[in-house]
């Protein structure tokens, strides 16, 4: 009895650890193993060390795809921060009209399919018949190509990632700012303290925990892009926004398995060390998490 009483709860638990190791742990090890192989699919897969991580460091392809992502996250991200933290203020305010309006404006592109939205951008910034360049030859303006240069083609797609993505930024601050107390800003407002102090002083430290998980989360989303350059701009023109996603995404499709397993690592390991970094730099200066 005493047996079957200290089982009990294992045998509860269990499914989801044997859904997690067939689904989560084996496809991880497998991948790890798939890095130090040449395997193309099919076929026996031939041991080559660290061939492909060699490979993709020398290869100036690997660091193009990394070093557009890195300007799309400073396109993004930053903007996207700064941005959703000012509307959640906004919409934290009980004296706001049309607040739930607002709301469900800002979290609709969050929920919107990507490849309608990115149909849509592709008609709106188009450079012949686009409405963008429509409005801008009213005004006497040149023609723009929006996703056709290398030089406002990722500045372009970042505006996509920014309207369909902020929605969730402001969910996020939202729910942060919703979880300080009343208390705080009533007793800084009888200190004398005006608006932006209180925010400057208040309201960005007390939720900097949720600015922390949102840059993390982001830089995420960001380094692993893949939907939205493969419709809008198939990584085009000229490699400009081929992202580290996208460019995974080539090996795979080629069929060349170990050095797409290799190339995920190497993103993860990047990835872990911007979010380290980020986490570290927003944490309470007094050392608390």
């Amino acid at each position: 009895m005493r047996v079957r009483t200290w089982l009990t709860p294992y045998v509860f638990v269990s499914p989801f650890f044997l859904v997690f190791a067939a689904f989560g742990v084996y496809p991880l090890i497998f991948a790890l193993q798939l890095s130090f192989t040449r395997w193309r699919g099919a076929g026996e897969a031939t041991f080559v060390g660290l061939g492909n991580y060699s490979y993709l460091l020398s290869s100036p392809d690997f660091w193009a795809s990394l070093g557009n992502s890195a300007v799309m996250w400073v396109l993004i991200v930053p903007i996207q921060v700064v941005a959703g933290l000012g509307a959640a203020v906004l919409l934290a305010n009980a004296k706001l009209r049309l607040r739930g309006f607002f709301r469900v404006a800002f979290i609709a592109p969050f929920v919107t399919p990507l490849v309608a939205m990115a149909q849509v951008w592709i008609v709106v910034f188009d450079t012949d018949y686009g409405l963008v360049n429509y409005l801008l030859n009213l005004v006497g303006l040149p023609d723009v190509g929006w996703l056709t240069s290398t030089t406002w083609s990722k500045p372009t797609l970042a505006l996509l990632v920014l309207w369909k993505t902020t929605g969730f930024a402001i969910i996020i601050l939202l729910a942060g700012l919703q979880a300080v107390p009343g208390q705080v800003y009533e007793a800084a407002s009888l200190d004398g303290a005006s608006r932006w102090r209180q925010f400057w002083s208040l309201t960005v430290p007390l939720v900097r925990r949720s600015i922390a998980f949102l840059v993390v989360v982001q830089t995420l989303a960001v380094f692993q892009m893949f939907a939205e350059p493969f419709v809008v701009t198939q990584g085009g023109p000229y490699g400009s926004t081929e992202t580290a996603g996208l460019y995974l995404f080539d090996h795979i499709s080629a069929s060349d398995l170990g050095t797409g397993a290799a190339n995920s690592f190497l993103l993860v390991l990047l990835v872990f060390g911007l979010s380290l970094g980020a986490v570290r730099l927003l944490r309470p200066k007094d050392g608390t998490s």
